[in-house]
């Protein structure tokens, strides 16, 4: 009988032991908001996810005061490679919302990854703040409520180059990697151009090296046209350089090449095309305002070097979060983020985005650029023509929501 009593007593005690373990270790989670970014760490896109991670860790500090604390919250990143890998992609993000209980997760750097994550973010019921993916997909017919996107879509950039080359008397001919993000571009682009003719698309495998037959295919196509010839050029990653193609004497029949913004090292081949037109996502001479001002001389100091391509946009993906959970005062519980986040403005190095609540795809400026060579750069520099704000761009609703 005395027994039982003690046994009874030091089950309660017991239990109540747990309870308050439980309960301390609620409270000590409750004082970190944990965030996953999942990126291109290796592989093909590795040069941009590295970028990515920088400007993310740059914004994650200049957005909190260099405190990394959101209303009395720690937040902590834990970072994951996916190595360009879509399953993958998939299983890092499950893990990182089952295994690690983040709060919420950003990333991938490729588009193919992208879409393999997607659902784990609706099965999870956790926020993917997509950067840089861009294939329009992601936003459009594959989307769901718990999927941002800071990154540009491929509307966005097919939009913006089409001011560049959609006139009177242009012929084009495509040339992209045969994967999400090359057909989404093309797709997009191609729905973009309203008064000049595209007579074909050439699609080549992303690990593409030589490019001398698919080449002759846009010069078989184009040659004997009238008028203004122009190759759109929509290629990421490192590998082959599509530019190459340059070598097989276009200018003899005639054919320009024309194509958007990329990171410095891929744009010292744009120092062959002086006067070559596109738009740009984001350039660090380009935009005028107080955080670009920031980033760039921040890089400046660390690197000794600009801030890239993807730097502002890992920036921008943190400016996001932090307005998020201060406007949010640290609640990460996906419909609170949600209805926090739909229609919500942001700055960022590209200046002011705003979330669309229809698809939540970040609103932006997209740079409208002519290219200049300047013997105190390596690349072929981006000469802004005018900025083209997110109110002049008519970019598509594609979801089924």
């Amino acid at each position: 009988m005395e027994n039982s009593r003690w046994v009874r007593k030091a089950t309660l005690i017991a239990t109540g032991l747990c309870a308050a373990l439980a309960f301390g270790s609620a409270f000590a989670q409750s004082k970190e908001i944990k965030i996953a970014h999942i990126y291109s760490k290796t592989g093909p896109l590795e040069a941009y996810g590295k970028q990515t991670a920088t400007g993310f860790m740059m914004g994650l500090d200049y957005a909190t005061q260099g405190t990394m604390m959101v209303a009395g919250k720690k937040l902590v990143v834990i970072e994951k490679d996916d190595q360009g890998k879509p399953d993958l992609g998939k299983s890092l993000l499950a893990a990182a919302y089952g295994d690690d209980k983040v709060d919420l997760a950003v990333g991938p750097t490729s588009s193919g990854v992208a879409l393999a994550m997607l659902p784990v973010a609706e099965e999870y019921k956790k926020i993917l703040l997509v950067e840089p993916a861009v294939a329009d997909s992601i936003t459009g017919e594959k989307w769901n409520k718990y999927i941002f996107r800071t990154g540009r879509n491929s509307s966005q950039d097919a939009i913006s180059n089409a001011v560049a080359l959609d006139k009177t008397g242009v012929t084009i001919a495509t040339l992209a990697q045969d994967y999400a993000f090359g057909r989404d571009g093309v797709k997009a682009f191609r729905e973009s151009i309203k008064t000049a003719k595209i007579v074909h698309e050439e699609y080549l495998p992303t690990t593409t090296t030589d490019f001398t037959a698919g080449a002759q295919r846009l010069i078989d196509k184009l040659k004997d046209i009238p008028g203004r010839k122009v190759i759109w050029i929509i290629w990421a990653g490192g590998g082959g350089n599509p530019f190459k193609i340059a070598d097989m004497d276009l200018k003899r029949y005639g054919i320009e090449i024309a194509t958007g913004g990329n990171i410095l090292p891929a744009m010292v081949a744009y120092k062959q095309f002086p006067g070559m037109e596109g738009a740009a996502y984001y350039y660090f001479g380009m935009p005028k305002n107080a955080v670009n001002d920031a980033m760039v001389a921040r890089h400046y100091k660390e690197f000794k070097s600009p801030p890239d391509f993807f730097t502002a946009g890992g920036f921008s993906a943190a400016m996001a979060l932090v307005t998020a959970l201060n406007k949010s005062k640290g609640d990460t519980a996906a419909n609170t983020l949600i209805k926090t986040m739909e229609g919500m403005s942001f700055d960022t190095p590209k200046g002011k985005m705003t979330f669309r609540a229809e698809d939540h795809q970040a609103m932006q400026s997209m740079y409208h650029f002519k290219i200049k060579i300047d013997p105190a750069f390596a690349w072929g520099v981006p000469e802004l023509i005018r900025e083209i704000k997110a109110e002049d761009m008519n970019v598509p609703i594609r979801n089924k929501r």
